[in-house]
């Protein structure tokens, strides 16, 4: 006979509320829709969650990877989870209630997740994790806030330094940290973390010193235009020297850089998306000012509205050829045509083919909206190579060479 519903239990899928940065990672990677948000928190829908974990990889911070079990008849509606400032305990169980047989055990990871985010090379270093979170976080002070943009650029992006003095905080390039403004929202609940790339090398933005750099844009309009302020960059653009901040992580286990001589590294970013690529780049250059090996290839492309508005122009400038090859794209330039990032690299064909045979890691940060000009310039430009494009990509991947990081 089988059990009433009421008996049957099920290993609901849920989301931290605490952890959570609602970057939207897990509503766009759910192969079937499970996963919904509103102005506050993303939920899972128990009545259309399969389990098949596709969410889990990608999420930055660990928040999407939660269950409980609970009875079929009583799961958490998506309506309750939007109220919750927290996780609820695992409940108290009837005894004699019956697991179903397909969720008796936590399911295995969908092959079909997007690999890109899956795992970081095997000769990254092992990254420090979830040292300090929402209920206990870091304190760091603010050692330095400079705007990055030409003073009028439309854009004001800001290069911020945190030093955490004697508290062990230790990052990697191609990590984040979150950050928690103070205050409450309109609602009157605590404002959510928000996260945000490491701009500085693993030993620190001032070389030997516990600190890091950020790279923020003050956001004073939203996707479509509409006048908006952003809680946390104006929090952090506005931020004098001296300043406290509440700091959670740090997060990010895959986008990580190779460890080992002679790797390339293939970089495409927008905007702020410069900030992971920032880090690597410098810790190279500080590799070889030390005059270690660096016998890897570097090359960048990096896209602005205008020359003004890209961050950290000049410095990139000044670093040699024959240490990194830089392409600039800008879209709203006067007098010129658009140019885009994938613009750029099928203007670089032949040297990016060539690059694309060798050890090389690509990485993809910026806005999202340039992942399909980057795979289509990718695609032709292996095509015009006689490169297979489709294998190449998927070895890539396999052998975690490929990583996109998109907002």
């Amino acid at each position: 006979m089988g059990a009433s519903e009421a008996e049957v239990l099920i290993r609901q899928h849920l989301i931290d509320p605490e952890v959570c940065i609602r970057c939207n990672t897990c509503e766009d990677t759910c192969p079937i829709d499970a996963i919904t948000h509103d102005d506050r928190n993303y939920v899972v829908d128990p009545a259309i969650c399969n389990g098949c974990n596709a969410c889990v990889p990608p999420c930055p911070t660990g928040s999407i990877d939660h269950w409980r079990t609970v009875p079929k008849a009583t799961a958490y509606s998506v309506v309750e989870q939007f109220t919750w400032d927290e996780l609820p305990q695992q409940q108290e169980l009837a005894v004699g209630a019956v697991v179903l047989a397909d969720e008796e055990t936590p399911p295995q990871h969908n092959a079909a997740v997007s690999a890109s985010s899956v795992k970081a090379p095997g000769s990254a270093l092992r990254p420090s994790l979830h040292l300090y979170d929402i209920k206990k976080p870091i304190t760091a002070t603010v050692v330095g806030n400079y705007r990055l943009t030409e003073s009028d650029a439309e854009s004001d992006i800001r290069h911020i330094v945190l030093d955490f003095g004697q508290q062990a905080f230790p990052v990697l390039e191609g990590q984040s940290i979150g950050v928690i403004p103070p205050g409450t929202d309109a609602s009157g609940k605590p404002h959510y973390l928000r996260m945000y790339s490491v701009a500085s090398p693993r030993d620190g933005e001032r070389p030997g010193y516990n600190n890091l750099a950020l790279t923020v844009k003050r956001v004073v309009s939203d996707h479509d235009g509409q006048a908006v302020l952003g809680v946390a960059s104006n929090y952090l653009c506005d931020l004098p020297k001296g300043a406290t901040v509440q700091v959670t992580g740090p997060f990010g286990e895959n986008f990580l850089m190779p460890n080992h001589p002679g790797s390339n590294l293939l970089m495409i970013c927008t905007g702020t998306g410069a900030a992971p690529m920032r880090a690597m780049t410098e810790y190279r250059r500080r590799l070889l000012a030390q005059g270690k090996p660096v016998d890897g290839k570097l090359m960048l492309f990096f896209g602005a509205r205008k020359q003004g508005e890209l961050p950290y122009f000049g410095p990139l400038l000044k670093l040699p050829a024959s240490f990194i090859e830089t392409h600039f794209a800008f879209s709203r330039a006067d007098g010129e045509p658009k140019t885009y990032v994938q613009d750029k690299l099928r203007a670089a064909a032949p040297a990016v083919a060539e690059l694309l045979k060798g050890d090389t890691y690509l990485y993809v940060c910026g806005l999202k909206g340039m992942e399909t000009g980057v795979m289509e310039a990718l695609r032709d430009i292996c095509r015009a190579a006689d490169i297979d494009w489709t294998e190449l990509h998927a070895r890539m991947v396999s052998e975690a060479r490929f990583h996109v990081e998109t907002y």
